[in-house]
């Protein structure tokens, strides 16, 4: 599975970003979809996951509320709408996959199916 992400880049604090993540190769509605983010210096923190085939939604608890997470199964597509950004929210995010995977597998990011990042910059 390719996993290949878009839409990162510089918004003001309080904007909205919409990421996008679509997966192509072997892919099919047992996969689970997520974000991830990273800082330079930090660990890697989970963001959101979603279910291909059902569509059960994650979420870390700081996002909840601001970030929505929703899929296109026809493109075989994730989006991470991100509203209410902080400078806090600046972060490298990658989308990440694997199949079957339960929650706590996910959030650990124990998964074999990684995209390249694209980085969000919250700042004025």
């Amino acid at each position: 599975v390719q996993l290949q992400a878009s839409g990162g880049g510089l918004v003001q604090p309080g904007g909205s970003l919409r990421l996008s993540c679509a997966a192509s190769g072997r892919t099919s509605r047992d996969l689970v979809m997520g974000w991830f983010r990273q800082v330079p210096g930090k660990e890697r923190e989970f963001v959101s996951a979603i279910r291909l085939n059902g569509g059960g939604t994650w979420y870390a608890g700081s996002m909840k509320g601001r970030f929505t997470i929703s899929k296109d199964n026809n493109k075989n597509t994730i989006y991470l709408q991100m509203n209410g950004l902080k400078p806090e929210d600046t972060a490298v995010y990658y989308c990440a996959a694997d199949y079957r995977v339960i929650q706590s597998t996910f959030i650990a990011g124990k998964l074999d199916y990684w995209g390249k990042g694209t980085l969000v910059t919250v700042s004025s």
